[in-house]
């Protein structure tokens, strides 16, 4: 089976992104190509009628033709640039909305893959140096048209000039010119070929360079860290780093544009005696009055752009196929493959919102880790139930969300849900039984209506009373534009910074806008002190009603209120039940983790 040729595979793919930029281009192609061959060609035929002393009228209908034609092709040039412009930004609108469209399509478990995220770095890192890539696909599709259509123009007066040359009969010298610029054409492209072949060497090892500034440049801290920059004098370290990075910059670039310019002087030595031949060629038959005097503006023209647009298309394929290393990572990304099972069987729309979830010996590990993040897993949660998830850190509590919302599906084991795996449920309709706030959440640079709603729009009364239930009513009632407020300002200088608190109430009320059965709360508040904490979960508590909740949190004071505790130690479940039954285990987990974490808020009394 023959394999397909990746350049030719990109174009076809990035063509799709839309289907109008490539005609367009070749058009554009067009009329910017005819422009400069009309010229000289008009301009060839004046100065011949000048020094054949034609007649006035004949004069001015060729002036007047040329200033005509110029500013027909001129008008048309301008206007499909100004056209192709537009088909430009909505293609590049469409690649980076194709793209954004198939990270988010990606399982969860590819999102956190270092495989994947590398991949996807090497892509904007690629297409930031020298724009590798889609990018540079794209420059030499539209720089190949423009060839193309120079070589179709320069080839018709060639062969008329061509034709007129064997009608005058045989010329020894002429032909000895012709047969010297054929050879010469010939190896310039073969040698242009290859030295194109080795400057593309020498510009992957200054984009390997390239790649090792940009992640200096990731390295560098933001405004979020300019605290710690000016305590620990951070700066200093950045500088040397960056002045470090400057020489070595000089260096590397000096050396290829070196190693570039010594691969191009031969070609250019072999330009001029092509140019050279051209004009003696010419001159040859007009001496011997085979060609018009104007032929000298014409043929040598049209004869220079024909040899270097052949040179060049040869050169446009070899930048073609050095960017095809790039394009192939740019490709390979788009057909990644999603293994997680989708299910087929619809969630029931249940208005007592009873849905039974349990946990049988399930056991997880992250890929590419040996080490069982959950072992052994057995745990049911009944309709209404409030359920409390504590632990050490690392010890499972966030994993065992993840399986529970279907983020990752289980090495070992099976989750079950009213009497079915839950593998077998539409994935997206068992998504939607979920409201999830996460301790790493994220609020999005939009409105707040937006953001409460997860939506373009969204029920005023709604988000406002949970905006309310959760306590930002009284940041809401102070925001300028209510829910139409921006929220930050990378996009709108208008919009509002939230503190941290502020933004953890509107994942809140994010979380109660979808009305999910299940509500889960992963350590949103840890930001927060104890009291405000304990305070936040038992509004909550009240707002959640009779709908399944799952609280995980550091802080066991915040828990007290729920029907059940899951203790969750090294990957495993060591403990269940209530707050008091737990304490009542004087060598459990609970019982340690309560009293190590008690000594902070008990007074101590000062000796009488």
């Amino acid at each position: 089976m023959r394999k397909e040729n990746i350049s030719l595979k990109g174009i076809k793919f990035l063509a799709s992104y839309n289907k109008n930029l490539f005609p367009l281009l070749a058009l554009q192609s067009i009329f910017g190509s005819i422009s400069p061959y009309f010229y000289i060609w008009m301009s060839a035929e004046i100065v011949t009628a000048l020094y054949e002393v034609r007649g006035k009228q004949e004069i001015y209908l060729l002036v007047v033709i040329t200033l005509l034609g110029s500013l027909f092709v001129h008008v048309m040039s301008a206007f499909l640039g100004r056209v192709v412009d537009t088909q430009r930004k909505i293609w590049e609108n469409n690649e980076t909305a194709a793209f954004n469209k198939k990270v988010l399509s990606l399982d969860y478990d590819k999102m956190e893959s270092t495989e994947i995220r590398d991949h996807r770095r090497k892509i904007i890192d690629n297409s930031q140096i020298n724009n590798f890539g889609s990018m540079r696909l794209m420059f030499c599709v539209q720089q190949g048209m423009n060839q193309l259509a120079n070589i179709v123009f320069s080839a018709i007066l060639f062969l008329e000039m061509f034709v007129t040359m064997l009608t005058a009969g045989f010329q020894l010298v002429g032909l000895l010119l012709v047969i010297a610029l054929v050879i010469m054409v010939v190896g310039n492209i073969l040698f242009n070929s290859h030295a194109q072949q080795k400057k593309g060497t020498y510009w992957n090892e200054v984009g390997a360079f390239m790649l090792e500034e940009n992640r200096l440049a990731r390295g560098t801290p933001q405004e979020h860290a300019g605290k710690d920059v000016r305590l620990y004098k951070q700066s200093d370290i950045f500088v040397e780093h960056n002045k470090w990075f400057a020489k070595k910059h000089f260096e590397v670039f000096s050396k290829a544009n070196m190693k570039v310019f010594g691969a191009d002087i031969p070609g250019v030595g072999i330009r001029f005696v092509i140019q050279v031949c051209s004009f003696l060629l010419v001159c040859y038959y007009c001496v011997l009055q085979i060609f018009p005097i104007g032929s000298v503006i014409k043929y040598v023209g049209y004869l220079g752009g024909l040899i270097n647009n052949i040179e060049g298309i040869f050169q446009t394929i070899a930048s073609a196929k050095n960017n095809e290393q790039y394009l192939k990572v740019y490709l390979d990304f788009f057909e990644i493959k999603n293994d997680m099972y989708q299910g087929s069987l619809s969630v029931e729309k249940r208005s007592d919102k009873k849905f039974d979830i349990e946990f049988k010996n399930v056991s997880f590990k992250y890929p590419g880790s040996d080490t069982w993040a959950l072992k052994n897993v057995s745990l049911d949660l009944q309709v209404g139930q409030k359920l409390a998830v504590v632990g050490m850190n690392g010890s499972g509590k966030t994993t065992f969300i993840k399986l529970l919302c279907r983020l990752y599906d289980p090495c070992e084991g099976e989750i079950i849900m009213n009497d079915f795996n839950v593998r077998k449920y539409d994935y997206r309709q068992y998504l939607d039984l979920f409201s999830v706030v996460f301790q790493d959440y994220k609020l999005l640079s939009m409105s707040l209506g937006n953001n409460v709603s997860t939506s373009g729009t969204w029920d005023t009364a709604k988000a406002e009373k949970y905006l309310h239930e959760v306590g930002f009513g009284e940041r809401y009632e102070s925001l300028p534009n209510k829910l139409d407020t921006s929220i930050y300002k990378d996009f709108d200088s208008e919009g509002v910074e939230l503190s941290g608190g502020e933004a953890q109430k509107v994942a809140l009320a994010r979380a109660l806008y979808k009305e999910a059965p299940f509500i889960i709360l992963d350590e949103p508040t840890a930001a927060l002190d104890p009291i405000a904490e304990a305070e936040i979960y038992s509004k909550f508590d009240e707002i959640v009603g009779d709908k399944t909740a799952i609280y995980i949190s550091h802080r066991l004071s915040s828990c007290r209120f729920c029907d059940k505790i899951a203790v969750f130690d090294k990957g495993e479940i060591v403990q269940v039940g209530t707050h008091e039954e737990l304490l009542k285990d004087e060598q459990g987990k609970y019982y340690e983790l309560w009293n190590a974490q008690a000594q902070y808020y008990v007074e101590e009394k000062e000796p009488a």
